[in-house]
């Protein structure tokens, strides 16, 4: 009676440990990709700028006179409490609900639903009317992604560059954890005033042809478990020692009854 109650508790804690087992399919990235692998780029990326979407603008010319009133000023903000001197900050433009900003001179641009060099060339073209040459440099300053779910640094990510792939934002969250189910990450995304969601599989090359594989502002990401990480949260965390002692007492009671 003994040897079989021994018996069953080994066999089943044997049971659960090698349904814990990931393959290889379930694991390795882009599967598809072998030796001299080339594939065309048919995801394009484009900034468009939102509403709430902070923007750093700069204005220069080759005649350096009169372009004080179309630049906002640096501020001096304190990083350290009784600091005397502070970090310098240039000044951004916010875009409202109404999808402009409020530009010195210029009055309301607006802004929305245009790329960076459509807004660039905005602004430009409204500047020539008071500058030689105008050149304007925008800057997207507010550009973040969030990662959750089974990766191992889930956080929040400023981005400076403003283009950002799926891959590299998983790289940033630490990558996927052992747990994390490749074929299932999903990428949540508020456009249009609608939320959208996009399920991708980065085992799969057809990554590459997705329309979320460049992120875009507060895009979020998250990592389903996988199975086992699902099934190991309703048992028992000592289930390794406990697949230990089985071993033991299944050897002491076969010696013990030779």
């Amino acid at each position: 009676m003994i040897i079989k109650i021994v018996r069953t508790l080994f066999l089943y804690s044997t049971v659960i440990l090698l349904t814990s087992c990931a393959s290889k399919k379930d694991i390795v990235y882009f599967q598809d990709i072998t030796n001299a692998y080339e594939k065309e780029v048919k995801v394009q990326y484009k900034t468009i700028f939102e509403p709430d979407d902070l923007l750093s603008i700069t204005v220069s010319s080759s005649d350096m006179q009169g372009l004080e009133p179309f630049n906002l000023p640096a501020v001096s903000i304190n990083t350290m409490p009784g600091s005397v001197v502070g970090e310098r900050k240039q000044l951004t433009y916010l875009i409202k609900n109404d999808g402009a900003i409020d530009f010195p001179v210029l009055g309301k641009v607006k802004l929305e639903g245009l790329s960076l060099i459509q807004a660039t060339n905005v602004l430009k073209e409204k500047l020539s009317n008071y500058i030689k040459d105008p050149i304007v440099h925008i800057e997207l300053v507010n550009f973040k992604i969030t990662v959750l779910g089974e990766v191992n640094k889930p956080g929040t990510f400023t981005i400076p560059n403003e283009r950002i792939s799926i891959i590299e934002a998983l790289g940033l969250a630490g990558d996927l954890t052992i747990t994390g189910k490749r074929k299932d990450i999903l990428v949540i995304r508020e456009q249009d005033g609608k939320y959208k969601y996009h399920r991708i599989d980065i085992t799969s090359d057809q990554v590459f042809n997705s329309p979320v594989f460049y992120l875009k502002q507060n895009d979020a990401i998250y990592v389903t478990p996988n199975k086992a990480k699902i099934k190991s949260s309703s048992y028992n965390k000592n289930t390794p020692i406990w697949v230990s002692v089985a071993s033991v007492l299944l050897s002491v009671v076969i010696l013990l009854t030779r």
